[in-house]
């Protein structure tokens, strides 16, 4: 199956790198897991750079800095009845589709589980540029 298109709202397949395991010296995240694209920028012949953020089962210890997931879109994406939340203070960049985009488990051979739905989209845009705006965000690169 071809590689889908960058676009914002598509929850990805990712080898994640969270901050922490960035700050002990590991290159590649430990696992595999849904992440939102919330930023794409087109950069010409250098491709296109994306941001992506976490969905994870852990619940933040603050959650102003996270969004939790309905159990609707969790059935729309494919993932399971637990508590998901988008964790909007890291975030990973990388230049489309980079090295760590992964299979979706159990999928005929998709990268995507599918787009966060629009309204759900904005309110998680506007939580993260919230976030950011106060400076409570850090990026990972990972090219």
């Amino acid at each position: 199956m071809p590689l889908p298109d960058p676009q914002l709202g598509l929850v990805i397949s990712y080898a994640y790198l969270w901050r922490r395991e960035h700050r002990t010296g590991q290159s590649e995240g430990l696992k595999d897991r849904p992440c939102v694209v919330v930023l794409a920028v087109d950069k010409g012949v250098d491709g296109t750079v994306i941001t992506v953020v976490s969905v994870t089962h852990t619940q933040p210890e603050d959650i102003a800095i996270a969004v939790e997931l309905p159990q609707a879109v969790k059935r729309h994406l494919g993932l399971d009845s637990e508590r998901f939340w988008v964790m909007l203070d890291e975030g990973n960049r990388f230049v489309w589709p980079g090295f760590d985009l992964r299979l979706v488990p159990r999928s005929n051979g998709r990268y995507d589980y599918g787009f966060i739905p629009p309204r759900l989209f904005a309110a998680i845009v506007a939580r993260f540029e919230i976030v950011w705006a106060e400076q409570q965000g850090r990026l990972v690169p990972r090219d």
